[in-house]
This record gives C-alpha cells, sequence and structure tokens, in this order.
C-alpha cells in the first residue's frame, strides 16, 4: 500500500512533464515537413526549412543583433549584480535589505509596464532608438538573476577566507579576486545564463525600444506570425533556439551544477 501514492506521485509528474514537452515537440517535428504550411505530423522529412532561415539575410541580421545585445547585456548584468551582490551579502551599504528589494523589483513588475515606462523616459531624453540605451533596459531586467543567484552563493561563504588572505598580504580586490571570486562561480554562471536567455527572449520591453532597421529574433518571430501566420521556417528558427538553449542548460548544470539554483 505504500508504494502506491509514489507511483501515482510519479505517474502523475511524468504524465504533467509530457504534457508540458508537447507543444515543443509538435513544433520541432513541423519543422522538417516538406510542405510549405505548418502540418503535424509533419509530411516527409527535409532540411530546407532550416537552409532557408539560416541564409535569409533579415533572419541573420535579427539573430546577429539579438546576440549582440543579449550578449552585452548579460556581460555588464554580471559585473553589475556581482558587485551589488557582494555588497549587499557583507552589509556594506545602509539598509542592505531594502537595496535587495529594489534591485528584485524588475522581476515582480509587469514587463509590459516596464517598456512602456522606458518608451517615455528615452522619448524624452532623445534617446529611443539607441542600441546602448536598449542594453541598459535590458540590463535592468537581467541584472536580479546576477544578484540572487550570487547572494544564494555568497550565503555560505562567511569572511574568514577574505580575512586569511589579507593576512597573508593580499589587498581587498586581490582577496575578492582569488578567493571569494571562485566560490561565486556557480552563482555567476547561474545568473548569467538566465540573464543571457531572459535578454534573448524578451519582446514586451525590447519591442517599444527598437529603432527604425533594428529587429530582434524574438521581435522577428512576433511580427512575422502577426503578417504571415506560422509557417515551417518559424518552426525551424524554434527548434534551433529550443536545440541550443537545451545544450547550453546542459553545458552549464555538467560544469558548475546550477540545478540548485533553479
Amino acid at each position: 500500500m505504500s508504494a502506491r501514492p509514489t507511483i501515482l506521485l510519479t505517474a502523475t509528474a511524468a504524465a504533467v512533464l509530457v504534457f508540458l514537452q508537447l507543444p515543443v515537440i509538435v513544433v520541432a517535428l513541423s519543422s522538417f515537413t516538406e510542405t510549405s504550411y505548418l502540418t503535424f505530423p509533419p509530411q516527409g522529412f527535409t532540411l530546407r526549412w532550416f537552409g532557408s532561415v539560416l541564409t535569409d539575410p533579415d533572419w541573420l541580421s535579427a539573430i546577429g543583433f539579438s546576440l549582440g545585445l543579449a550578449l552585452l547585456a548579460t556581460l555588464t548584468s554580471m559585473v553589475l549584480g556581482t558587485a551589488a551582490a557582494y555588497a549587499i551579502s557583507r552589509r556594506l551599504l545602509p539598509g542592505s535589505d531594502a537595496i535587495a528589494s529594489f534591485l528584485m523589483a524588475p522581476l515582480v513588475f509587469p514587463a509590459v509596464v516596464i517598456g512602456v515606462a522606458l518608451l517615455q523616459f528615452y522619448a524624452h531624453l532623445g534617446w529611443r532608438g539607441n542600441f546602448f540605451a536598449l542594453v541598459a533596459s535590458h540590463v535592468v531586467l537581467t541584472s536580479p538573476y546576477v544578484v540572487r543567484a550570487c547572494l544564494s552563493s555568497l550565503a555560505g561563504v562567511g569572511t574568514d577566507l577574505e580575512e586569511a588572505a589579507g593576512t597573508l598580504g593580499a589587498g581587498g580586490f586581490t582577496a575578492f579576486r582569488l578567493v571569494t571570486l571562485p566560490l561565486l562561480k556557480p552563482g555567476l554562471v547561474a545568473g548569467g545564463f538566465f540573464s543571457f536567455i531572459t535578454s534573448l527572449d524578451n519582446v514586451p520591453v525590447t519591442i517599444f525600444l527598437l529603432g527604425p532597421g533594428q529587429s530582434t529574433l524574438p521581435v522577428k518571430i512576433f511580427t512575422a506570425i502577426d503578417q504571415g501566420g506560422v509557417d515551417p521556417g518559424l518552426a525551424a528558427i524554434s527548434t534551433i533556439l529550443i536545440l541550443l538553449t537545451g545544450a547550453a542548460l546542459a553545458i552549464a548544470e555538467r560544469w558548475v551544477g546550477f540545478s540548485r539554483f533553479v
């Protein structure tokens, strides 16, 4: 009798996981269809939709723009987020708890509200369409992930090791770089990964701030669906994103085991 709840729970969990993954499986399989419209199950097998997407200048431009934006936003978030998490955890500033709550606010506010607010702010300053203003907007959205992950890593790291490094002649920055930063690696990698995915996937904020001739990959997918519906080419680019994200997740998990931060 005691085994029945466990079997039932396992079966329920498996059913939920299959249900959640069904849309991904349908999109991935539909990207191989030979028809010019999206159909499931796929009719035949072809890779021409992947080729058409990866040779289209508009898609390649959107992919390059998205990767550059996400990379810059992630690197900036990792630097600022690590510094903020260190200052908060070591109580270097008064009101550390309030500062932490303020930094986490973008996770709570609706993204559309943030997008509209930034649109009005940048329009007033004449910065709408500026690439670096867009990067700054993504930093606002992504830095909370780095702060939260680094705070989790720092929670188990006391000041003893830094103090020991100081007694051996290391300065404050040297002690942080050689002692604390390596201990922060799991949280830093986890926060950086989530920041990159968040920036790469963002639509509600980005769509308000793009200038003429600018387009990220998610925005292009969104506008393509709005203009022409879903076709196998969109399924192909979605499948590529799914595979790349899954591979990056597997590598990061094997490298630092960041599942504890999820």
